[in-house]
């Protein structure tokens, strides 16, 4: 072929592939305006939480790139009365935004999921009266006790991973094309737990800590977020920020040095040693500190616990608070308070989310997935929390490569909890339920950690129906 032919060969093929990419562009944007016109259905169950006006302030501010046409709270009866006052204030929300969305009430979540593009859970088997039990039950035998973590993370998750397990069967029948987004805590051992024993796979599990760490870096670089990129890597609750990059420079180093410094006052006032966090290598979440200051946090438990003044109890009265503010018909926006809560950032995390999903943008999030192969640390089929790119297929994980050696033992032990908990869920043994505890850092005795578990599934008993008997 000659040099002019294969130019006009060259200049043939880049019309066909241009013209292939404007046709496959016109199409995308031809589904885009069809879907927007019909709209989108989300349903979150678990909807008179005191989160839920996060989320709807979340879908207005992205009405137009997400156009939540219609928004179905769902609870169960005895959450009937703070659903329904939170769908008051969602409905002043909307109205004040002027935007076409209508907020639906049930109690029947089969009737809610009929046409579901994406279903979220925020839910608290046994409401905050069981959290308050999971923390203070453990301090009463001197070890922490915390909603995810340690013995009353364990006990939670139990409670919880065969709902969830029952509302994946449920979209899987009647919607099965729509998007489970879990925030409900122990997002880890609930994912763990779908993944290895239920043939759902729509499900990504969410936390807003890594939103927190990312702004809190940008904060500490003195630049806006959109100009930092952090790459993250771990477990729910424990993930690290593995790599800060800002105009393509590694400032990694130089943040640790700051973390180390300033710390980020998100659980208590007990700072990071800064020597530890710079040769750690990594820069570590806020909960990293109830295994690296085991002892600090123990002594300050204790002493909230003499008071009555456990995280537990403190939400309590901040729930309190909140939905006295909800019930007033004159406000018609997320109030101040709620932050108190611990649901700061939970509409960017949630709706950011389900936006790039509906929009198949590939920007990067950081969610709970299938590792395949992302962090070398993990197995291939385990659950992490990592850094992906979000498609309208789902995410896909962003290859951080191998955790330092000085993290490896802790997470492969939070790891090995996490597969032992979601097992004794699914089958009903309290042997594997005493195996968990003890694999846990936190609960440092066998004879306490089965005194701590006799006592956890005495007062959870009537949402524990998947055990029965004692250990033998």
């Amino acid at each position: 072929m000659t040099e002019k032919n294969e130019s006009k060969c060259e200049r043939k093929c880049q019309r066909s592939s241009e013209g292939s990419r404007k046709g496959n562009i016109e199409k995308k944007n031809e589904r885009n305006i069809e879907k927007k016109n019909s709209g989108v259905k989300v349903v979150t169950i678990g909807g008179g939480s005191s989160y839920t006006p996060e989320l709807v302030d979340g879908f207005i501010k992205r009405y137009d790139e997400l156009p939540v046409k219609e928004l179905w709270l769902v609870d169960i009866r005895e959450g009937l009365e703070k659903m329904n006052t939170v769908a008051g204030l969602a409905r002043r929300m909307v109205k004040r935004a002027q935007i076409p969305m209508e907020i639906h009430t049930t109690l029947d979540r089969r009737a809610a999921l009929e046409g579901a593009d994406f279903v979220t859970t925020q839910l608290r088997v046994g409401q905050l009266e069981a959290r308050i039990k999971d923390e203070r039950i453990p301090l009463s035998h001197g070890i922490l006790g915390q909603e995810t973590n340690g013995a009353g993370g364990l006990f939670k998750g139990l409670r919880t991973i065969p709902v969830i397990a029952d509302i994946c069967r449920d979209i899987k029948e009647i919607c099965p094309e729509a998007w489970l987004i879990n925030f409900t805590n122990p997002v880890g051992m609930v994912m763990e737990g779908i993944h290895r024993y239920t043939d759902f796979h729509k499900i990504i599990g969410l936390c807003n800590v890594p939103i927190g760490m990312h702004k809190a870096i940008a904060d500490l670089l003195e630049r806006p977020i959109d100009e930092v990129r952090v790459d993250f890597g771990g477990l729910n609750h424990m993930v690290f920020g593995t790599r800060v990059e800002v105009d393509g420079i590694d400032l990694t180093r130089e943040v640790l040095k700051l973390w180390g410094d300033q710390s980020v006052q998100n659980i208590t006032s007990i700072s990071w040693d800064p020597d530890f966090v710079e040769e750690l290598g990594v820069i570590p979440c806020s909960y990293h500190r109830y295994y690296y200051m085991t002892k600090e946090y123990l002594k300050e438990a204790l002493e909230k616990y003499e008071k009555h003044e456990v995280r537990a109890e403190f939400v309590k009265a901040v729930e309190d608070e909140l939905f006295a503010l909800y019930q007033d018909p004159a406000l018609n926006e997320k109030p101040k308070q709620l932050e108190k809560r611990g649901g700061a950032y939970y509409s960017n995390a949630a709706c950011s989310l389900i936006s790039s999903i509906y929009n198949d943008t590939g920007d990067i999030q950081v969610v709970n997935t299938v590792n395949h192969g992302a962090i070398d640390n993990f197995e291939e089929d385990e659950i992490v929390e990592v850094s992906c790119r979000i498609t309208a297929k789902g995410p896909v994980p962003i290859k951080i490569g191998r955790l330092p050696r000085a993290v490896n033992g802790l997470i492969q032990q939070i790891k090995s909890f996490e597969i032992a908990g979601c097992e004794a869920a699914f089958t009903g043994d309290k042997k594997k339920v005493l195996l968990a505890l003890m694999i846990n850092p936190l609960v440092m005795s066998q004879e306490t950690g089965r005194a701590v578990m006799e006592e956890l599934f005495q007062a959870h008993g009537d949402y524990l129906p998947q055990f029965k008997g004692g250990i033998s």
